[in-house]
């Protein structure tokens, strides 16, 4: 049988062993599996990133955070709630798609940002800019045609009174075809 007084010991020891081994455990799990459910909305946010020595040519698209601090050439576009971040190092050469766009290298296209473009004092922009708000620090470049603000929402209604102007010479078109058709039609009898 076994004492309480040689149990402790051997707790002890445990314990002690038991914070390097989960803290040893803890960092090659992390890199290694999967993450728990329990860190999802921690690693949901942690960017996807194209590194300074990685050099890409085509279209990039994804739904998630993007840091770029290497080249992309081509076509770059994130949905939903995704923020771009183009690193010191970074330089793209691309139509630029997402929510929000951080510039601390460079862009040459057009950068649409959907809720917000930033331009750091390191940011260097060619082409064109659209977006609801704009930052821009001191020491940024921005060359070419900024569209910033809200559209007006009275737009919509040229575009009704086109579809309904559309809709009523299409009508009177298909009475004119009618018209001829049937005088097309008497005048064979």
């Amino acid at each position: 049988m076994w004492k309480k007084e040689d149990a402790k010991p051997e707790e002890v020891s445990n314990n002690s062993a038991t914070p390097v081994n989960s803290a040893t455990l803890s960092g090659s799990a992390t890199a290694s599996t999967p993450p728990v459910s329990n860190a999802l909305p921690s690693s949901s946010r942690v960017a996807a990133c194209i590194s300074q020595g990685i050099r890409i040519k085509g279209e990039v698209t994804g739904s998630e955070d993007l840091f770029v601090d290497g080249v992309v050439e081509g076509k770059l576009s994130l949905t939903t709630n995704s923020c771009l971040t183009i690193g010191p190092n970074g330089h793209v050469k691309a139509d630029v798609l997402a929510r929000e766009v951080i510039v601390r290298g460079k862009i040459e296209g057009k950068v649409t940002g959907r809720d917000k473009v930033q331009l750091w004092s390191t940011g260097q922009v060619t082409g064109e800019v659209q977006t609801d708000r704009l930052a821009i620090e001191d020491g940024a470049l921005l060359r070419g045609r900024v569209e910033a603000g809200r559209q007006p929402q009275p737009s919509k209604t040229p575009e009704i009174k086109a579809s309904a102007a559309t809709a009523s010479a299409t009508s009177k078109a298909a009475d004119t075809t009618s018209t001829a058709l049937n005088s097309g039609t008497a005048t064979a009898n």
